[in-house]
C-alpha cells in the first residue's frame, strides 16, 4: 500500500508549448498534497521533498485538455496517463490559431473524474509573440542554479543534500544570472491571477525553454526557485528517471540535450535561437550538433566557464561551432556576456527589466 494512497488524486500539469498548428502539454496524475515550499526547518523540508519523489502515481487516468480558440471556439482533447502516472498531448491544430502580439502564456484547463466527482485544473501554453523572431534554450544546473556536481560523486550527493534539506528560495543562483536574463528576455510583472481558458498571461518578450536531467518530481521545485529569484519562466523539458543506462551516466545528459534541443527547433521552424548553457554536462557539444545541423537557425551561444579546461569533445564542439561563424561566448562572467549577446542582436537595447511574478505553482498551489 502507497503511503500516499489517501490523498485524492491529482492532475499536475506541465507548462506547454505551442505553434501555428500544433501544441504539446504534458503531466502527470499521482496522489499527493501540492507541495509547500514555505515549510521551514529541516524535517520539513525533508518531508515536503520526500512527498515529491515518493508521491503514488496513478495509470490509466483519463484527463481531458479544453482550448478555446480565439473565435471563441472550445475543443476538447482526452488521453490516459500511463502505469508511472505520466500523459501527454500532442494535438494537431485545425483552423487559424494566431500569435499573440507579445509572447505569452495561453490558459487551458485539464478536467479529470474522481470518486468524489470531477475536479479541474488551469493549465499554462507558452506561445511565442508575433513580434518574436527569436528564443532561448538554456541550460539549469550550474547556469542558472549552483549545484557544484562538477567534482565528482562526493558533490553529487552533496547536491542531492541540498535538494531534500532546502527549500527553492534557499538554493543559491548563480551570480548575475537574474540580470543577464531579464535582460535577454524583458517582461513585464504580471499578477499570477487564474484567467479564462483562452486568455493570455504577457510572457517575456522572447520564449525562454529550458533543459535539464533533473527529474519530472522537481518541476514544482525549479519553478518555485525561479519564481523566488525573479527568472523568467519558460517551458521545461526533464526526464523520467528509472534506474537504467537510459536516465544515469553523463552520455544520457548529452542525449536529453540535443534530444530536447531538436524537438524545440522542430516545433518553432519559424524562430532562431540563442542557446546559453555551461561547460559542466555537455552542453557544448550538445549545442555544437544543432548548429552543424542548422546553422542559420542559431543567432549565437553562450557558455559560462567554470575553472576546469575543456575536454576534447568540447574542443572539437568549440571549433564546429566558430567554423561555421556563429557568434561564441565562453567566460565566466554573466555581466561580459550581457554585451556579447547584445552585439549578436539577442539582448534588446536598454531593456533590462526582469520578470517578477507569471504563471507556475506557488506553495501549496497546482500549476
Amino acid at each position: 500500500m502507497g503511503i500516499f494512497r489517501r490523498n485524492p488524486v491529482r492532475v499536475q500539469p506541465y507548462f506547454g508549448y505551442r505553434s501555428h498548428d500544433r501544441l504539446i502539454l504534458t503531466g502527470r496524475t499521482m496522489r499527493s498534497l501540492p507541495p509547500q515550499f514555505d515549510q521551514v526547518g529541516r524535517w520539513q523540508s525533508f518531508r515536503v521533498m520526500m512527498s515529491q519523489f515518493f508521491s503514488r502515481q496513478v495509470a490509466n487516468v483519463r484527463v481531458t485538455l479544453c482550448l478555446t480558440r480565439a473565435d471563441g471556439a472550445d475543443f476538447d482533447y482526452e488521453t490516459a496517463s500511463d502505469e508511472d502516472g505520466y500523459f501527454r498531448f500532442d494535438i494537431p491544430l485545425e483552423g487559424d490559431w494566431p500569435y499573440p502580439a507579445q509572447t505569452a502564456w495561453e490558459v487551458v484547463r485539464l478536467g479529470w473524474d474522481t470518486t468524489e466527482g470531477h475536479r479541474s485544473v488551469i493549465g499554462h501554453v507558452l506561445v511565442p509573440g508575433a513580434d518574436a523572431s527569436i528564443g532561448v534554450i538554456s541550460d539549469i544546473d550550474d547556469t542558472i542554479m549552483e549545484t557544484g556536481i562538477t567534482g565528482g560523486l562526493h558533490n553529487v550527493v552533496r547536491n542531492w543534500k541540498r535538494i531534500f534539506a532546502q527549500m527553492p528560495h534557499e538554493r543559491i543562483l548563480v551570480e548575475g544570472a537574474d540580470v543577464f536574463y531579464g535582460a535577454i528576455g524583458g517582461g513585464l510583472s504580471v499578477p499570477s491571477a487564474k484567467q479564462p481558458t483562452g486568455s493570455f498571461i504577457p510572457a517575456t518578450h522572447r520564449p525562454f525553454f529550458y533543459i535539464s536531467s533533473s527529474p519530472w518530481n522537481l518541476f514544482s521545485y525549479l519553478v518555485a526557485f525561479q519564481r523566488s529569484r525573479q527568472m523568467p519562466l519558460g517551458a521545461l523539458f526533464l526526464r523520467s528517471w528509472g534506474l537504467n543506462l537510459e536516465t544515469i551516466g553523463k552520455k544520457s545528459h548529452g542525449a536529453h540535450k540535443k534530444r530536447a534541443i531538436s524537438e524545440i527547433l522542430e516545433h518553432f521552424a519559424d524562430l532562431r535561437f540563442a542557446f546559453i548553457g555551461d561547460d559542466t554536462q555537455g552542453d557544448l557539444p550538445a549545442f555544437a550538433e544543432a548548429v552543424a545541423r542548422e546553422p542559420e537557425r542559431i543567432a549565437a551561444v553562450f557558455i559560462r566557464t567554470t575553472e576546469k579546461a575543456l575536454s576534447e569533445a568540447e574542443l572539437d564542439a568549440k571549433r564546429v561551432i566558430e567554423s561555421f561563424g556563429v557568434p561564441l561566448w565562453l567566460g565566466n562572467s554573466y555581466a561580459v556576456g550581457r554585451d556579447f549577446l547584445r552585439a549578436a542582436g539577442v539582448a534588446p537595447h536598454g531593456e533590462t527589466s526582469r520578470i517578477v511574478e507569471t504563471v507556475g505553482p506557488r506553495n501549496g498551489e497546482e500549476a
